[in-house]
């Protein structure tokens, strides 16, 4: 008798265990769940991690990724404005925001890979073909950006080496949020929202490559040009600025040699002055003897009458007296 009710009390444990594991389910940190009867939506998704009930066998818990998810498209043909094929390759990130809008229309990550596929590579397609082949490849036709190191000397301007081939209105990166903005609300219908779209590459069929490199070649050698033409500006202005200074500073130190010598010689001649008024005599003694010494040598010969004054201190010479 024990031996039976042991049996059914085993049996009515495993029952419960069995109805009661069906009755929990789990979403953890990285899913959301949307709950079905018999294929019917029932109630609001769960996008909250935890533990939940529902009915064992009748309900199922349908369970969608909540991380940022990638789509990577195929590289595509894709003629430019100016009707040049070029192969464009993009990829997108998106997730999901609404689970029962996205339980209703696509179910599946794969379908909804494909929704993705059809969506954004149209979008892409609409808005590289109206776009230039230069567009689709570069942000700016700046050939040296303005932060360059040594651009940044004193007295260069900063202009210097920004140099402009032709002015591009949308570039790569505007392009991409083109793709976006255009994919982004039909894409939106199917409960997905797109993050971002970025154009990953782009390649040339042959007969657009040799165009893009005699392109490449002709706007460096117009750039080489500009650099050069700037360059001689430069060097123009610096020399004309470097004469106009060294102009300046001849000009001042003229002006302070001869402020300087100026007064040497008022000094002197106020030195001269007074010595001669101390004693005549001796100054004027002083001052032939310098001429002496300036104007004669032992092979001079000089006729002066006996009553010249330069005369009177050559009578004697080594205590004998000279015959006029």
């Amino acid at each position: 008798m024990n031996k039976g009710i042991n049996v059914l009390v085993g049996l009515g444990i495993l029952i419960f265990v069995f109805f009661a594991s069906g009755a929990l389910y789990v979403v953890d940190e990285t899913q959301q769940a949307v709950i079905t009867q018999f294929g019917k939506l029932i109630g609001q998704p769960k996008t909250e991690a935890g533990l939940y009930l529902k009915m064992p066998f009748v309900q199922k818990a349908n369970y969608f990724d909540k991380r940022v998810l990638e789509w990577d498209g195929d590289a595509d043909q894709v003629p430019t404005r100016e009707k040049r094929l070029i192969w464009v390759d993009i990829t997108a990130r998106w997730r999901i925001v609404d689970p029962l809008m996205y339980m209703q229309t696509v179910r599946t990550e794969p379908s909804a890979q494909t929704r993705l596929d059809d969506i954004i590579d149209a979008s892409m397609r609409a808005v590289i073909s109206s776009h230039v082949l230069v567009e689709a490849i570069r942000d700016t036709n700046r050939l040296i950006d303005s932060g360059e190191k040594d651009l940044e000397v004193e007295g260069f301007s900063p202009e210097i080496g920004k140099t402009v081939i032709e002015p591009i209105n949308f570039g790569r990166e505007k392009l991409s949020r083109k793709i976006l903005a255009r994919a982004a609300k039909p894409i939106s219908e199917f409960g997905i929202e797109l993050i971002g779209v970025r154009i990953k590459r782009i390649n040339y069929v042959q007969g657009v490559q040799k165009k893009v490199y005699e392109r490449m070649i002709s706007e460096r050698k117009r750039a080489a040009e500009q650099f050069r033409s700037e360059g001689q500006g430069k060097k123009a202005e610096i020399e004309g600025q470097m004469l106009k200074e060294l102009k300046e500073i001849q000009s001042e130190a003229y002006r302070k040699a001869q402020e300087i010598k100026g007064k040497a010689d008022a000094t002197a001649i106020k030195i001269y002055a007074d010595a001669y008024n101390k004693d005549p005599d001796f100054y004027a003694f002083i001052k032939t003897l310098e001429t002496y010494k300036e104007t004669m040598t032992k092979d001079t010969s000089l006729i002066l009458s006996t009553d010249n004054e330069f005369y009177q201190f050559l009578e004697t010479i080594n205590g004998q007296k000279v015959s006029p």
